[in-house]
Order: structure tokens, then sequence, then C-alpha cells
């Protein structure tokens, strides 16, 4: 018996050809249908959503990845907003990148095409199910999703009612499809299924991604678990370096671009810490910190190198005093992910010398590493946030779900 993997990926890729055919118009089209049908069915999938945050509950999810996983009007309205962002962007597919012609008379030209079935693989977040699909679609390509468990309900409605959406359109409602088996084994079936899926993209924690990234023999574009820092530089303003850092880690912590270490400046640290420590534990902000760190702040618990190698997506922060900025840009390549990494400085060259020698794929200096993010960047919204250095790096928006072709034309030239 044929798997679901295998039908739905299946059914994928005959859309897919389909999908190839599609204006820019067509496509847009249908992206609004989709974003009309969610404000129409809003109450229902937030019913679904509510039977997920409900078996969250019961099976003792933390409030952070509940808060991660919940739908309520005013999110489900700016995921219909994605969709319409997303229709208000330039096409990517059919770009000329380059064109040129050779001695012997052939004219080349290099374009864009879209990359054909995307396997999309993610965790409880139920707004990535309408973003990848969104992002997906309007640059032609087919898209598999498979969804954690956590947010099957959620899932199942929003696709049940984007599918359905495509009917009045021109898009083949196939192009979406959701794998429902919870089973890991059908993640695993996904990673291996060369000829059906062009390329997987996991989003989600280092697990996740690290088992992808392992076992896959589709391509893979790889999205990273976020150790997100925050370096507040000697010459920093301390009402804007204390209201950078705060919103780094506060705002919603559940997420990847979120500040997990905080690195001090120690000429800063002897004059702020205990204030800026006090902001943080008001907040209910766990710190644990390095020797002087709690030194300083008595209640901070002594960090680890497992504590600065953790993206805790939680209320739990470390901290730690450095003398220098070499000390910093050392800390952050040795335990950051490449993902986001700010400094907070007035020194201009310090600054340029952070985001020359910071390996990561956004650098920040003087704003919040929360903005590493597609809506923020004016993508519309983001398919996953890459931190490898093939294809794509940083928020990934719709040229990233293409590749390209050469087209070559000739008057009868042959090879000698």
């Amino acid at each position: 018996m044929t798997s679901e993997v295998i039908q739905k990926a299946t059914l994928a890729q005959k859309a897919s050809a389909i999908m190839n055919r599609l204006t820019t118009e067509q496509k847009n089209t249908a992206l609004i249908h989709m974003a009309d049908a969610l404000l129409a069915e809003q109450a229902a999938i937030i019913a679904a959503n509510d039977l997920d945050i409900e078996r969250g509950r019961e099976q003792g999810t933390s409030p952070s990845l509940l808060d991660r996983l919940a739908l309520n009007a005013e999110r489900v309205a700016a995921i219909a907003e994605g969709l319409r962002l997303i229709a208000a962007l330039p096409d990517p597919v059919g770009e000329m990148l380059e064109q040129f012609e050779r001695p012997n008379g052939l004219k080349i030209e290099k374009i864009r095409v879209p990359l054909g079935v995307i396997g999309m693989i993610y965790e409880a977040r139920p707004n990535v199910t309408v973003d990848a699909t969104g992002l997906c679609l309007k640059t032609g390509n087919s898209v598999v999703l498979r969804g954690g468990s956590a947010a099957i309900e959620s899932n199942r409605k929003i696709v049940e009612v984007l599918k359905n959406a495509l009917q009045a359109t021109a898009m083949p409602a196939d192009a979406i499809q959701l794998i429902e088996d919870s089973d890991r084994a059908s993640v695993n079936e996904m990673l291996k299924l060369n000829g059906l899926l062009d390329v997987v993209i996991p989003r989600g924690g280092a697990s996740l991604i690290r088992n992808v990234v392992e076992n896959a023999t589709v391509p893979v574009i790889e999205t990273g678990a976020g150790i997100c820092h925050t370096f507040i530089d000697a010459s920093a303003d301390y009402e804007m370096a204390a209201d950078i850092a705060f919103n780094a880690k506060v705002q919603r912590p559940s997420v990847c671009n979120s500040m997990e270490t905080l690195l001090i400046h120690e000429t800063f640290a002897e004059s702020h810490l205990i204030k800026l420590a006090e902001r943080f534990t008001q907040a209910g902000v766990e710190l644990r910190g390095c020797e002087q760190t709690v030194a300083i702040i008595t209640s901070a618990k002594l960090a680890s190198d497992e504590d600065y190698s953790t993206e805790y997506n939680d209320y739990i922060m470390n901290i730690r005093i450095v003398p220098n900025l070499d000390a910093a840009i050392d800390h952050i390549n040795r335990f950051g992910t490449k993902h986001s990494e700010c400094i907070v400085t007035e020194d201009a060259s310090n600054a340029d010398r952070f985001i020359q020698e910071v390996d990561a794929a956004a650098v920040y200096h003087n704003a919040s590493t929360r903005f590493t993010d597609g809506f923020e960047f004016g993508f519309g919204a983001e398919i996953g946030i890459s931190t490898q250095k093939l294809h794509s790096r940083g928020p990934m928006g719709l040229p990233a779900l293409t590749s390209t072709k050469y087209r070559i034309y000739g008057n009868g030239q042959i090879r000698g």
C-alpha cells in the first residue's frame, strides 16, 4: 500500500507542472482568495487551534511554546495580511539575471525558475503553514507540509480552508499537501523522496534540523537554531543598550531571533549591570552568568558551556562580562549558530570590526536581533532563516525559493 507521504508528494509533483505555467496575475489572485478565506473562516480556525492549545496544556507544554502555537483573531488577520503582502511583491519567476552573447553568436540568458516541489518540515507554529504556502505558491512551487503534532488540528483546518479557496482560481488545489501522519517515520520518508521532492526546508529546533541535515538524501536548505547574542560595548548609551537588550530577550522569547546571551564590556558592567539585571528580573527572566556576573548579581546562577550552547526559547538568559571586543567576538564565534548578532556601541571602529568579523546571517549595530524576519525585511513573509552559506542565507523570501535556468538561442551553431 502506498504511504500517505508518497501519495501526497506525487499529487504535488503533478500539480507543479501546472504551477509552472501560471501567470503572475493568476498566482496573485489565488493568494488573495486564500487571504479572504482565512478571514471568512477565522472562527473555525481558532476553534481548531483551541483543541491544540487544550491538548498542549494537558501535556504540560510550556507557556512560551503555547504562545508559539496560539492563534487569535489578531494573529489570523496578520497571517492573512501576510498573503496579501506576498501577492503585492514582485514575482521573481522569469526575472532576467544575466544576458550576453558569445563570439560564436550564441545568445545566452539566465532567468529565475521555480524549484519545483518543496517539502516543508516544521514544528508548532501554525502561521508557518500559511507563510510557507504563500511563498511557495507565489514562486510557482508546490508544497508538501509536515507540521508538528502539537498543531495538527490547526494545520488541518488551515490547509482545508486554503485548498477550498483555490477551487475558484486557476491554481491547482493539489499544489498544497499536508502530511497528517504524526509519526517521525513520515519525516524520515520525506527526507528520501528524491524524484518527488526537489528540496526540503526544516524549520524548528536544533534536534529537528539536525535530523533533517544528517538523514536527508533530498537537497536541504538548512535553517538554523538561534543562539543569538547582544554585546554591549564600553561606549554604549545606557538607555539604548537596555532597551535593545530587553527587546531582544523579552518581546517574544520563544522565537529563533530572540537573544539567549548578553555580553557586557566590564566597564559598562561596573556602572550599569545591577540596574540592567533588575529590569530583566522584574520581567520574570531567570539569569545565569559567568563568575564575575554572579559576584555582582547574587541571585544569578553560574552558567556553564552547556548554557551558552542552549537555545532556551524561554525567559532564561545568560550574562557574560568580557574585557574587550575581541573576547565578545570570540565568544560569539564559538557559541553562536550564525543566526543574528548585535553590538551596541558608539564606537564606529568597534562597530565596523564586529560587523566584519562576526560570522552570522544577520549582524546588527544598535538594533535588536528581533528584526531578523522576512516581514520586517520587507519580504512579506519568510519560509525560514537560513544560517548556511550555500544557495541562501538569512530570512528567505521569494527569490530564495527559485533556481535558475539558462536559455540559449542560436542560428545553427555546432561545436567543433
